[in-house]
């Protein structure tokens, strides 16, 4: 059965999306077959892998909301072994179509089961927000990643997710833990970026994953080719990163190849 990892946080402009993208190719190129979730109605997870969303019949929303089956919408990524569930705009209109449902926070679980045997990860991108989509993909989740920008107000509202966080550990889905915080958009030369990695480890200690996420051009610019940076630059330092956190969540979770 796949683990599935949400990556949430309703801050945007924290490197969300990247983390989605470039860790569910780098457990591709690990040989993992991943499915990638685009929960996120901006569709830049999509996009960011060259799935233009005005072409997309059928997609995430119709999936979450049951008119289709998931098999239905699931493409192939150019990097092997990686395979997406994209999605377009209509998904903005998702929450206010569940909002008077009964179990209306069970959706994207239910829409998600029939592949959980079919891939070893399935990562859900989050939108930033802690609505109904965002519940809904922690409720189906086994575990979440909050990726945090090394700048300053770096904590702010994080206290409001992780709230959310142990709402849906009480009521809805008790297994979920948290699998990580990262540090996105590091930059060593800033003191500021060195005492807010401080201050994270500080308060969160082995909460916090050791991988990094540096500031790295080719980051920036591989999503509008529309690739991954594994597929883009595998030997840029931004690939390593995401590289190095996909090995560490792996050891985290003593999964190995037989």
């Amino acid at each position: 059965m796949g683990k599935i990892i949400s990556v949430a946080n309703q801050k945007g402009g924290v490197g969300k999306t990247t983390t989605s993208v470039n860790l569910s190719a780098s457990l591709a190129a690990m040989e993992y077959k991943v499915l990638l979730v685009d929960a996120d109605p901006q569709a830049n997870a999509s996009s960011g892998l060259g799935i233009n969303p005005d072409e997309l019949e059928k997609s995430a929303y119709e999936c979450f909301l049951g008119q289709v089956d998931v098999h239905e919408c699931v493409i192939q990524a150019d990097t092997p072994n990686l395979y997406v569930l994209p999605t377009r705009i209509d998904l903005v209109g998702a929450e206010v179509e569940l909002v008077n449902q009964q179990n209306r926070e069970y959706y994207i679980s239910r829409a998600l089961e029939p592949v959980r045997d079919e891939y070893d990860f399935i990562i859900i991108d989050c939108s930033p927000s802690l609505g109904l989509i965002t519940v809904n993909a922690l409720t189906a989740s086994d575990s979440v990643i909050i990726p945090i920008q090394s700048e300053y107000f770096a904590l702010e509202g994080l206290g409001k997710l992780l709230n959310t966080i142990r709402i849906v550990q009480t009521r809805l889905n008790p297994k979920l833990t948290i699998e990580g915080l990262l540090i996105t958009m590091y930059d060593s030369r800033l003191r500021l970026a060195r005492q807010v990695v401080e201050d994270v480890r500080s308060h969160f200690k082995r909460l916090v994953f050791d991988t990094l996420v540096y500031r790295n051009t080719k980051l920036a610019e591989a999503p509008s080719y529309g690739k991954s940076i594994i597929m883009y630059d595998a030997t840029c330092p931004g690939a390593i990163n995401y590289l190095n956190l996909a090995s560490e969540i792996l050891k985290r979770n003593k999964i190995t190849r037989n």
